[in-house]
């Protein structure tokens, strides 16, 4: 499963609607793969809703370090791919961050995120986490 941003912010906020489910799916995960990209978003976006930026940095930290969640470092060539998808979707409004992600599921084969995000679906994806 994908760890996106938005399943991030719904797993470690106790206080989202979604937190109950969030836990779950992520309990129930085989694997749990996340980008380089996803957590400089998930530290951004912490930080723009007024979250202490050293909590979010922290969090950073204890993904890095979990035996369980895979981290993939972004480098020239996903990002090539991404920006190429970008190109190809003009009249979607992904992110790089999302594109990344697209990249690099259908590379791994992975059908599921933890996110809230509309565009996995319009991408083919499940979305595990619907608004």
């Amino acid at each position: 499963m994908l760890m996106d941003t938005s399943g991030w912010l719904c797993l470690n906020d106790r206080s989202d609607h979604r937190h109950a489910e969030a836990a779950r799916f992520y309990h129930i995960a085989r694997m749990h793969l996340t980008t380089s990209y996803i957590l400089a978003e998930y530290v951004a976006l912490t930080h723009s809703r007024g979250l202490p930026r050293q909590k979010a940095l922290e969090f950073s930290e204890v993904v890095l370090t979990d035996p369980d969640v895979q981290v993939v470092w972004v480098d020239a060539d996903l990002h090539r791919q991404a920006v190429e998808l970008l190109l190809n979707r003009k009249d979607k409004t992904y992110s790089l961050c999302d594109a990344v992600s697209f990249v690099l599921m259908r590379e791994r084969q992975i059908s599921e995120a933890l996110t809230t995000d509309r565009h996995f679906e319009q991408e083919g994806f499940v979305r595990l986490l619907p608004q």
